[in-house]
């Protein structure tokens, strides 16, 4: 079992810990195993071809990870498109989740309780119901029913709670005083799924790096997995340079945008508005500070997109054939000033990180 440590004050936690029970601050591992090419299980589809790079037992898997990477050309500039919405549950949450639940139920846990605005929620329904876990899954209550239904089709408990988005968190954070708390934005179980992320792309490119990543961001999870992920593999010597990474958020809730612009170490904390985009409406990012510092280390920025323009971005990639989200389309939401910054002819991946069909007739 991998140590895991405080980020601020160093005290190393228990493996249900979900923060630092000391300052409240969120947890890491204190080392990672280097990712080894030999090491890759080649008959294994899923993201545990990778296994031999994850400190966590598989009990359980639903088939997640090796999502398609689509090359297209729209506005006619050539993308690559990573399908996470193709993962089990229509999003890239099952990366994270299934790592993070593996490891929790190597604990003998029965219950566990989950903050969402819908796929974390769904993903970690149905991975709990799948090792025999009961799940509460906190949504708010002006939440999208589909996603809400989808729950409950998994197995979960649905709490829902009345008023803003950060509500849901702290009612949340109260039951998980007496249940572990299986929590998408804090274990660092979940980001060590996201990394993976990485590893297939750097297969997918023909074992090399993308010149640059945009992904929507909310509290980072998958950018910041992405961005261990390929640190990784420079570190092994597979790649030369990290992509630069771009996060994206809408202009109703964006503090990562707004630590960016003002050149703060952390994002301010504001009363965020609703979004289209309701996958990354979030308050406090937990990992706000490593997000800003993966941004600047890779030579990537963080943009917002106007809410006028999610929703067209979306029936775009529509008409191109993908059914993404509204979160999701946020990237593409993005391209007008990500073709100011990548040239033409390097390679642009756009992360589409949840299913539109969740939100069709909506």
């Amino acid at each position: 079992m991998s140590t895991l440590i405080c980020t601020v004050c160093g005290k190393e936690a228990q493996p249900l810990d979900w923060r630092c029970t000391a300052c409240h601050n969120p947890i890491d591992f204190a080392e990672l195993p280097a990712f080894d090419a030999h090491s890759i299980d080649q008959g294994d589809f899923s993201l545990w071809r990778y296994g031999a790079m994850l400190p966590v037992k598989k009990r359980i898997s639903l088939g997640e990870g090796m999502t398609p990477l689509a090359k297209t050309s729209i506005d006619e500039r050539e993308l690559y498109l990573k399908l996470e919405y193709l993962n089990p549950t229509g999003s890239y949450k099952d990366r994270g989740t299934v790592t993070m639940l593996n490891h929790i139920a190597a604990q003998g846990v029965t219950e566990v309780v989950e903050d969402s605005s819908g796929n974390a929620g769904a993903s970690v329904a149905a991975y709990s119901s799948a090792l025999g876990i009961r799940s509460r899954i906190f949504v708010p209550a002006s939440g999208s029913p589909a996603k809400k239904a989808l729950i409950r089709a998994f197995g979960g408990t649905l709490e829902e709670v009345e008023g803003p988005q950060h509500a849901k968190t702290e009612a949340c954070e109260r039951a998980a005083e007496s249940i572990p708390y299986a929590s998408h934005a804090w274990s660092p179980y979940f980001l060590l799924g996201q990394m993976t992320a990485a590893y297939e792309l750097y297969e997918q490119m023909g074992r090399k790096a993308p010149y640059a990543i945009a992904t929507p961001v909310g509290h980072g999870g998958l950018f910041l997995g992405i961005t261990r992920g390929f640190a990784k593999l420079k570190a092994g010597g597979l790649i030369e340079r990290v992509p630069r990474l771009f996060a994206v958020q809408a202009a109703n809730s964006d503090p990562v945008v707004r630590g960016w612009e003002s050149g703060a170490a952390e994002p301010p904390v504001y009363e965020v508005q609703q979004t289209v985009a309701d996958g990354i409406i979030v308050k406090v990012p937990v990992r706000g500070k490593a997000v800003l510092e993966a941004i600047r280390e890779s030579d990537g920025t963080a943009l917002r997109v106007a809410e006028s323009d999610i929703l067209p971005a979306q029936a775009t990639l529509a008409q191109h054939g993908f059914i993404a989200e509204p979160t999701s389309s946020v990237t593409l939401a993005a391209l007008p000033q990500l073709r100011e910054m990548v040239p033409e002819g390097e390679s642009l991946v756009l992360v589409l990180t949840g299913n539109g069909l969740k939100n069709v007739g909506r």
